[in-house]
């Protein structure tokens, strides 16, 4: 079994100050696969002072510096992709051949994409032609806590530590407890790219203790969280005090609107998008909104194409999907599976239990009900898990009225092939993105949500704006 307890503090790799061994759970097997140890106060008040006293050094530092050590961070990181993917595999349960593909990628082009919107960002600019003496300068907030989850642990961390490093933040990284392998493979990666001791730090922990005190440490000028909507309420109670900048990327219950003119591949497309991940994604089109012409016919492919979803071992080479993280999660699910038979939705894929023939690990059926309203508790709540939602409607209006009918405003779906409609619709979902007859975003865009989705935007440009501050001169003299 691994065992990693030391945490990445000021350049080095330190034991914690207290022993808190945690075991992390292979959810194929529900066995454990490593150990490691979760931080305490005077582990996180080591990290946050790393990283406040390398701040002044590194905001100073040219940004074509900051940059150029991103760059080389991408060239280690191109050559520990199949450790990262093993990792990830492992602690929450990515089938490899995916862990690969999606997981492990997602980090290298996240980086990439930073790198080009970097040389292209204007950190000191005019304010105007009106104003010769007016400046504009963009610096960073400071030290930034960075908060990740568990579901997507490269694609969030590249996501924040790439956008932190460029905007000339220190920082602090709380990896999810229940995927820390891959974080702490990260922290190698950064320490062989060279980044000044303190600039980057990694504490194990859980939300509760490292996670708080991070939120509400004195020190920490922004705290940048991608999880649950109820830890993003908590983390932004905790930052109120000393009134830190908090970037939140939440919850979701992403409306998949799919019309009588839509493709041929719309509904196979948006089963098969649910079921990714093993429906563990906050942008999952969850919920299939299916005009009435086309709705029996959709309902019956829906079914069809989630009995074919194969279920297996994280281990397993292939196209698969595997287990859900851990055994809370899969009761969660489970009564969420129930309630739907409950409130009177129309199970016609999946259900409650295991598949057949897997009595261990976390996995579950792919399951999709039909005849769903919007009022019941899997048309409201996320789930996070392998299960599909489809509700019916008739008018454009009615969809836009049940899409838009959700605490959530992540990412929105629509498929149609009228063009006026499609682009009517992209401006009236209340939602952060809007990805629609199945082309998904370009490299670069934004990613964030409205409502209790959040608040910033993470990726390119945007993401990099994130971790900086604006300040405004006045009589600024011509260099």
């Amino acid at each position: 079994m691994i065992e990693k307890r030391d945490f990445y503090i000021n350049g080095q790799w330190v034991a914690p100050a207290s022993s808190n061994d945690f075991e992390v759970i292979d959810p194929s097997t529900e066995s454990p696969c490593a150990v490691i140890s979760l931080g305490g106060e005077a582990d996180t008040n080591a990290a946050v002072a790393a990283a406040k006293a390398a701040l002044p050094v590194w905001m100073a530092t040219p940004v074509e510096d900051r940059i150029a050590l991103v760059e080389k961070l991408i060239a280690i990181y191109e050559t520990r992709t199949e450790d990262l993917a093993q990792a990830m595999s492992a602690e929450m349960g990515a089938p490899i051949d995916m862990a690969r593909t999606q997981q492990a990628g997602a980090g290298s082009y996240h980086l990439q994409n930073f790198i080009r919107a970097a040389k292209n960002f204007a950190f000191e600019h005019p304010l105007g032609d009106h104003a010769p003496n007016d400046r504009i300068i963009h610096e960073a907030v400071g030290v930034a806590a960075l908060i990740t989850p568990w579901n997507w642990p490269m694609n969030q961390i590249t996501l924040k530590v790439g956008a932190a490093a460029i905007a000339g933040c220190t920082m602090v990284l709380k990896p999810s407890e229940q995927s820390p392998l891959n974080a702490m493979i990260f922290a190698e990666m950064m320490d062989e790219a060279g980044f000044p001791a303190g600039v980057f730090n990694l504490v194990n922990g859980d939300g509760a203790g490292v996670g708080t005190q991070l939120s509400s440490h004195p020190d920490i000028d922004m705290v940048s969280f991608t999880g649950s909507t109820r830890a993003g309420t908590a983390i932004s109670k905790a930052a109120a005090d000393t009134l830190k900048k908090v970037h939140l990327e939440l919850g979701g219950k992403g409306a998949n609107v799919i019309f009588e003119d839509a493709d041929e591949k719309a509904v196979k497309r948006g089963v098969l998008h649910m079921m990714n991940n093993t429906g563990q994604s906050c942008n999952a089109p969850s919920r299939m909104l299916v005009q009435k012409g086309i709705y029996d016919q959709a309902v019956e492919e829906a079914a069809a194409v989630a009995a074919k979803v194969e279920v297996g071992p994280a281990s397993k080479e292939g196209r698969h999907i595997g287990p859900v993280v851990n055994e809370l999660q899969w009761n969660k699910i489970q009564d969420l599976i129930q309630k739907g038979i409950d409130e009177g939705a129309r199970l016609v894929a999946g259900g409650t239990g295991r598949p057949d023939g897997l009595n261990k690990g976390f996995y579950v059926k792919p399951t999709v009900f039909a005849d769903v309203n919007n009022q019941m508790t899997i048309a409201r709540e996320e789930i996070f898990g392998p299960v599909l939602s489809i509700i019916p409607f008739e008018t454009e209006e009615e969809a836009i009225e049940i899409a838009n009918d959700t605490p959530y405003g992540l990412t929105n779906y629509v498929q149609t092939q009228d063009a006026n409609r499609a682009n009517r619709m992209a401006r009236k979902l209340r939602a952060g993105m809007i990805e629609m007859n199945g082309k998904s975003r370009s490299a670069g865009s934004p990613f964030g949500g409205m409502k209790q989705s959040g608040n910033g935007r993470e990726g390119g440009s945007w993401g990099i704006e994130d971790f900086l501050e604006i300040k405004a001169v006045g009589g600024w003299a011509a260099e």
